[in-house]
């Protein structure tokens, strides 16, 4: 792309436009940043400045508040360069881009149907926290991701409690069940898996499945003796129908 007559830029080096997009980020204008970036990525996009750059901006659309472009510029910036020492900050930039998009959902989570609300967001958050972990163990990141995807784990697992919850009220034991079953094979060690077995127990019930029932509980005992005067004293706990 080449300048436009009247551009003030038309005639810096690589390290100039690189400096002043840094300085427009460190003094949070975003969107001077972004134009500097843009320019410095077609006018010189090769060099090692245009690289840098290319996770740079990604943070300066973050901060826009346009979270397609970061997680866009962050992919490519993946895609480009693998084993770039910053690749790192490129997966939890956008594990972070969605944690925050979904942090309507997570905050509503005990306020509202919970059936009605879309948990994809804090999916692809646990699933970019979780590849950073795995793939970079010792990441300045990592101590915050894991942090961030227990924090999502544990609320994925409630909105799935919930949802069964919202069966049970629906008489749909069947779908209960499954929801149940669901918690209990992929957030095992979750806070809504002694709740998953109690809705179990009572699906069961209803379904006439007396054995199955009993087994359910019985878990739950062996695995949660303080659960029953627990849920005692919560004064939300759902009461089954």
């Amino acid at each position: 792309m080449l300048p436009a007559p009247d551009d003030d830029t038309k005639n810096w080096s690589a390290r100039k436009i690189y400096t002043e997009a840094k300085k427009s980020l460190s003094s949070g204008d975003y969107e001077n940043a972004i134009n500097f970036y843009e320019t410095l990525e077609s006018r010189y996009p090769f060099g090692r400045f245009a690289k840098q750059g290319q996770i740079e901006i990604a943070y300066a659309y973050y901060k826009f508040d346009e979270p397609e472009s970061a997680i866009a510029a962050a992919d490519r910036f993946i895609k480009l360069h693998p084993k770039h020492p910053h690749v790192d900050y490129a997966y939890y930039l956008k594990g972070l881009i969605y944690f925050n998009r979904n942090i309507g959902f997570l905050g509503r989570l005990f306020q509202q149907d919970s059936s009605s609300r879309d948990p994809e967001s804090s999916k692809q958050a646990f699933q970019e926290f979780s590849t950073l972990i795995k793939k970079f163990p010792n990441s300045r990141y990592a101590t915050e991701a894991r942090l961030r995807a227990l924090y999502l784990r544990n609320n994925l697992a409630e909105h799935e409690l919930h949802v069964a919850k919202y069966y049970m009220t629906r008489k749909a034991y069947v779908a209960a069940v499954n929801r149940c079953k669901y918690i209990i094979e992929n957030y095992d060690r979750s806070s809504a898996v002694p709740g998953a077995l109690d809705i179990m127990a009572q699906a069961y019930d209803k379904l006439g499945l007396t054995e199955l029932a009993a087994d359910a509980r019985r878990v739950l005992v062996a695995s949660f003796p303080k659960y029953d005067s627990e849920r005692k004293s919560k004064k939300s706990w759902w009461n089954p129908i």
